[in-house]
C-alpha cells in the first residue's frame, strides 16, 4: 500500500510537468539591421512554428529620413497568423537621425503557411515606395 502511494505522489506531479511541457508554446525571433538592408534592399526567410507561438519581427527604421515600415503588413493568410503588436523602438542615444527599430509579434493560430510581408516606404503621394522590404514566410506544423 506505501508503495502504491509513493508511486502515485512521484506520478501525477511528473505527469502535471511533462503535460505542461507539451502545451508551452515558444517564441522565435528575426532581426534585420540597416547594415543588412544596405547590403541587400529585399530580404527573405521562413521559419518553422507550432500553433500558438510566437514570432517577433525587429526591423531597422529611421523615421528622420522620411522612411518608415507600413504598420500593418500584408498576411496571405490571416487565418494561421496575427498581428498581436507593433511598436516603434527609438535609437538608445540622444544624436539626431541615429536609427531605431521598428517591431511586430505575430502569433500563430492553426497549422499551414502564411507570409507577411513588409514594405519600408516614403509613404506621401510621390514618395518612394517599397525601397527596402522584407518576407517572412511562417510554416505552422
Amino acid at each position: 500500500m506505501k508503495l502504491k502511494i509513493i508511486i502515485t505522489s512521484i506520478l501525477i506531479p511528473t505527469l502535471i510537468l511533462l503535460g505542461g511541457c507539451a502545451i508551452a508554446s515558444s517564441a522565435a525571433k528575426v532581426e534585420i539591421s540597416c547594415d543588412q538592408f544596405q547590403d541587400s534592399h529585399h530580404s527573405r526567410n521562413e521559419i518553422e512554428l507550432g500553433v500558438g507561438d510566437t514570432v517577433t519581427i525587429d526591423l531597422c527604421s529611421n523615421p528622420t529620413t522620411g522612411f518608415q515600415w507600413e504598420e500593418n503588413p500584408d498576411i496571405s493568410d490571416s487565418t494561421i497568423l496575427e498581428q498581436a503588436s507593433h511598436e516603434f523602438i527609438p535609437a538608445g542615444t540622444d544624436v539626431p537621425g541615429q536609427a531605431g527599430r521598428e517591431v511586430w509579434v505575430f502569433k500563430t493560430l492553426k497549422k499551414g503557411v502564411s507570409t507577411v510581408s513588409f514594405k519600408y516606404s516614403r509613404p506621401w503621394e510621390g514618395g518612394e515606395k517599397g525601397e527596402w522590404t522584407y518576407t517572412l514566410t511562417v510554416t505552422v506544423k
